[in-house]
């Protein structure tokens, strides 16, 4: 098939995209103003947000993929213009998110009393238990603006996410600056200072957000249409035969880099604050690609469920090709920028030393990432999770983590090895979720394709 007939189908999946890449790119520009300002304070600093957000990376994971699981039930109903369909499971996924919001909070501040037992060292464990309860407790509003937003991607909307998350980001750096250095006679609280800007943001965004459910157009005809009577195990029980797999499976990936990252600790704080100087460069580019995933589970939910299988197909594997174009430019300039980027985050040669490599690693890696990532998001849109959830364990804990292991500690490879291993393990998840879509596609109706 000519690349000219894919043309449209980016244009159309960029259209979608380009808001939740926004959206996404902010939510990491937080990030990475965290680490460069915290980065300056020192390497002890910065690789104690690096052990505490490893930690908590896992909590915020797998209550995004619970929550994801709205997005391709509410895009295959929306595509057969069942609006009513729509607004019941808008009603469940409420609950739910409520019950999400209560487990998770209270697991992970449990998880927070044991921060010991990971084997960090004591000066980096310091710095981290500040940060990590004060973030644990910023779960509940962003549970609640993750909640919307899915149900608004479901129905193709993704303005809404894109400017609250614009407005709340610059209010999160700006408050960065005031708590973590002690500017406009605030007390400087250092690493503290940085999740509690983190914590107002989120709570404002989540405000923000459920003003527009009851105020915007787009949304009105759903919240108002809400009877406690569809309120029903039936779709409850749909809705989690889609968000716990979803869950499970990000947690899969997640924590295998948490894990990964407390390998890395292992080694010395030095090393920790280079991963976490790689980490947060990959997570940047990630979350961009992240919003063509985003599209790729709009647009193929939609098609799907309008019954346009050509369409389907051709949105899912338009969205593969423009995450590895992205990831590969991005990949290019990572390498060519290797040597400078590093001081961006500190001024100690010893961790930029150790980042200049990973770096190198990560331009691979994150065409892996972006590949899986992409072809994942077109099977939720075609609700296929089971087998994908399956690829996922091998990918990440049979062959990731184990050859991560052997190449950092048993060949002496140090955090090198370790990225590799997290490079290789990419690439089995990348392969094996695109071959599913495109078996899932051969097997759509052959008048359509």
């Amino acid at each position: 098939m000519q690349i000219r007939e894919y043309i449209p189908y980016y244009k159309r999946n960029l259209n979608v995209a380009l808001p939740v890449m926004i959206t996404q790119a902010g939510q990491v520009l937080v990030q990475l103003a965290d680490n460069i300002m915290v980065g300056q304070l020192g390497a002890a600093q910065l690789a104690g947000i690096s052990f505490a957000n490893a930690i908590l990376v896992i909590g915020v994971v797998f209550a995004i993929g619970f929550s994801q699981g709205i997005t391709p039930i509410v895009g295959q109903y929306f595509g057969r213009n069942e609006h009513h369909q729509v607004s019941k499971n808008l009603c469940n996924s409420i609950v739910l998110n409520l019950i999400l919001m209560i487990f998770t909070t209270i697991v992970m501040f449990g998880v927070g009393a044991k921060l010991h037992l990971f084997g960090q060292d004591p000066e980096v464990l310091e710095y981290a238990r500040g940060y990590y309860y004060i973030l644990t407790a910023s779960f509940i509003p962003m549970i609640v603006f993750n909640g919307i937003r899915f149900f608004s991607e479901g129905i193709g909307n993704t303005k809404y996410a894109m400017w609250i998350t614009i407005s709340t980001n610059i209010l999160n750096i700006f408050l960065n600056w005031v708590l973590i250095y002690g500017k406009l006679g605030a007390e400087a609280m250092g690493v503290d200072g940085a999740a509690w800007a983190t914590l107002i943001a989120r709570i404002v965004a989540a405000i923000l957000f459920v003003a527009f459910m009851f105020i915007a157009k787009e949304y009105r005809h759903y919240t108002l249409s809400i009877k406690l009577k569809d309120l029903n195990f039936k779709t409850i029980r749909e809705q989690l035969r889609l968000s716990i797999p979803i869950s499970i499976q990000s947690t899969l990936e997640v924590t295998s880099f948490s894990i990964a990252a407390i390998m890395v600790g292992w080694f010395g704080k030095y090393e920790l604050a280079a991963h976490q100087i790689a980490q947060s460069l990959s997570t940047f580019t990630f979350m961009i690609a992240t919003g063509i995933g985003a599209a790729a589970t709009i647009r193929v939910s939609h098609q799907y469920g309008a019954g346009n299988y050509k369409e389907t197909a051709m949105a899912g594997k338009a969205s593969v090709h423009m995450a590895i174009a992205f990831m590969t430019l991005c990949g290019a300039i990572f390498i060519l920028l290797r040597e400078i980027l590093p001081y961006a985050f500190t001024q100690d040669p010893n961790v930029a030393c150790i980042a200049e490599d990973l770096i190198i690693v990560l331009a691979l890696f994150q065409i892996f990432d972006a590949t899986q990532l992409t072809s994942l998001s077109s099977l939720r849109g075609l609700k296929d999770i089971k087998l994908p959830l399956l690829f996922s364990f091998i990918s990440y804990y049979l062959i990731c983590l184990p050859i991560a292991y052997l190449l950092g500690f048993t060949l002496e490879m140090g955090p090198l090895g370790v990225w590799i291993g997290l490079a290789i393990g990419l690439a089995a998840a990348a392969i094996t979720f695109y071959i599913r879509f495109i078996y899932l596609c051969k097997r759509m109706p052959i008048s359509d394709r």
